[in-house]
């Protein structure tokens, strides 16, 4: 009798837990390039590459919206059901824009996580690992631009207005790496 009550107070825990905590499937991204950020319900989580073939996004059991933003390209956006303990793979062909014109300046991000996205007057660039060396950085026609990094948290790190002169570099320090 004892033995049939834990059991079954188990099982009510276990549907409990699993219905408390969501079951979760997997987003996995192909896109054109490796770099595009992926955005799940508008939310960043990192580049593309990290979600191909081998690895994938958890996310829970649904509808979700899933955005890939480079900006070399046209965004693309897709609905997908994510099933619980499955992966789903999203395919997206993203159509390039044409070349911007010089002069350019270079953009440097320094000190935030390697994927944390960095913005540029409210579009995505890419994120941190790419832009934080002396060999790196964004090339932009010369202007004035507002720089937002946030962490793949969601917090945001840093935001500064820079103004960007041809063939100069202007570096953005984005907290502790």
């Amino acid at each position: 009798m004892k033995t049939t009550s834990i059991l079954a107070a188990a099982g009510v825990l276990l549907i409990a837990g699993s219905l408390a905590f969501g079951e979760t499937g997997t987003v996995k991204v192909k896109a054109p390039t490796g770099r595009a950020g992926v955005f799940v319900d508008d939310k960043y989580v990192g580049p593309a590459a990290n979600f191909g073939i081998t690895r994938g996004y958890p996310v829970e059991a649904g509808e979700h919206t899933i955005t890939v933003r480079e900006p070399r390209y046209e965004s693309a956006t897709s609905k997908v059901t994510v099933v619980a303990k499955k992966a789903v793979t999203v395919r997206v062909d993203m159509k390039r824009l044409p070349e911007p014109k010089g002069p350019f300046g270079r953009l440097r991000v320094e000190g935030a996580e390697k994927y944390a996205a960095v913005y540029v007057n409210g579009g995505y660039m890419g994120h941190v690992d790419e832009f934080d060396n002396f060999a790196q950085g964004l090339l932009l026609p010369a202007g004035e631009y507002t720089v937002k990094v946030v962490s793949v948290s969601g917090a945001p790190v840093a935001e500064q207005k820079v103004d960007l002169k041809a063939d100069g570099t202007v570096v953005v320090h984005a907290g502790k790496s």
